[in-house]
């Protein structure tokens, strides 16, 4: 059962949420980054690197020295000012007319070293480094993890209790997203969140697994160098914001091909007749409608492909996904795509920007051919992580994505 504890924030007051708050810091390149912070986003603290003339080397000293210098000034200025007690928070998310409510709380360490935290995806060492340098030399988890959690009841109704409050927070970002925050700081309300919360049996990490990695990786070199540990102490915890199962819903994950592996288009699409039922359904955007059905464009015209029954395994979590029958039968079978994660031939595009995107990667010339995959279920998320097993790299797209600021949570 997992372990959660209430703690005092550190965060905007209410006039300046809207200014402080960003976009993660794995969002916005550098580029975009500097284009988009104002004087007191908190992207000045993440992405340092904007603050230099030309923009800096993100993992160069100067860069962590800055980020520390502006993490104190924000503090100094009064952007930052921690919450007097401990407290859980609701954060809630608006997208296209529907709201997802979250639980902003101190996840704990131990959990994840011993997998009640669990994973979906494989980490990169170098990526979990260098987010670890972040948490070390801030003392602080600056940038929240996503969770999800098997849906309760009770759990719901306090929430919705919550929520009838006057917000702390409430605005609508500049992509149209709204964002919506609450404090929890009655005592009784505080402790029975943290008594339901060890009676659920996992956390599942939607959004966030190098944070996720770095944070608890932070906590457990803290414990280690800490005689008089006891278990008790911040660093035990990281920030999380962590939503019931039901609220949350995955967007497709679509790829993009530089070249058909030496085949003319039509040698292509003869080959993939092998695999798939194709149809041509012509210039109009066409949107996969079910599992196992693909969308592809090339040559100015979308099909649709339907994998053959036995072409997948219905019995294995992962290789009944979308994303794998794609990756066994397009990628690796017909364009010697072998590995997604460093290929250079193949690119991503989250579905929250439309089939408009890839329709338009395809016709400047860039990508020769754009495939849509039906989105993965939050049922086949947890159902992966709970037998233990890796979704193939690029299967989940969350929006929207958590703005970062709104709570800070520090390790001492």
């Amino acid at each position: 059962m997992v372990k959660v504890k209430p703690f005092a924030a550190l965060r905007p007051p209410k006039a300046l949420a809207q200014e402080v708050a960003s976009r993660p810091y794995d969002v916005l390149n550098s580029k975009e980054a500097k284009a988009e912070a104002g004087e007191k986003s908190l992207l000045h603290i993440i992405k340092p690197e904007i603050d230099f003339d030309p923009i800096a080397d993100e993992h160069s000293q100067p860069v962590y020295d800055k980020a520390v210098e502006n993490f104190k000034l924000w503090q100094e200025k009064g952007w930052l000012v921690q919450d007097k007690k401990e407290m859980y928070y609701v954060y809630a998310q608006t997208m296209d007319g529907r709201t997802q409510y979250g639980l902003v709380v101190g996840a704990n360490v131990e959990d994840y070293l011993t997998g009640k935290i669990k994973k979906h995806e494989l980490t990169r060492k170098d990526k979990e480094e260098d987010r670890m340098i972040h948490v070390r030399i801030q003392n602080a988890n600056v940038e929240p993890v996503f969770f999800a959690y098997p849906d309760n009841d009770e759990i719901n109704r306090i929430v919705s209790e919550v929520v009838k409050k006057q917000p702390e927070y409430d605005y609508i970002a500049d992509d149209g997203f709204g964002h919506t925050f609450w404090t929890i700081d009655n005592d009784s309300t505080i402790k029975r969140i943290t008594e339901i919360f060890s009676t659920i049996p996992a956390f599942y990490v939607a959004d966030g697994h190098h944070r996720t990695a770095a944070a608890a990786l932070v906590g457990e070199e803290k414990r280690k160098s800490n005689p008089k540990h006891t278990g008790e102490e911040e660093y035990n915890y990281f920030l999380a914001v962590v939503f019931p199962e039901s609220h949350l819903k995955i967007i497709d994950y679509n790829r993009v091909v530089k070249d058909l592996n030496g085949m003319t288009s039509a040698d292509f699409i003869k080959k993939l007749n092998e695999d798939f039922v194709v149809e041509k359904m012509g210039a109009d955007i066409y949107k996969p409608v079910a599992l196992h059905n693909f969308s592809m464009y090339i040559d100015g015209n979308w099909y649709s492909l339907t994998a053959k029954p036995g072409t997948y395994n219905e019995k294995d979590p992962v290789g009944v996904l979308d994303v794998t029958v794609m990756s066994n039968l397009v990628f690796d079978k017909l364009l010697d795509i072998k590995d997604l994660r460093t290929s250079k031939r193949i690119d991503f595009i989250g579905g929250i920007r439309g089939l408009g995107e890839l329709k338009k990667r395809v016709d400047s010339g860039e990508m020769v051919a754009a495939f849509a995959l039906y989105p993965v279920s939050m049922r086949q998320l947890i159902d992966i992580a709970d037998t233990g097993n890796i979704m193939p790299p690029k299967t989940t797209w969350f929006e929207p994505k958590l703005r970062s600021g709104l709570a800070i949570h520090k390790l001492s």
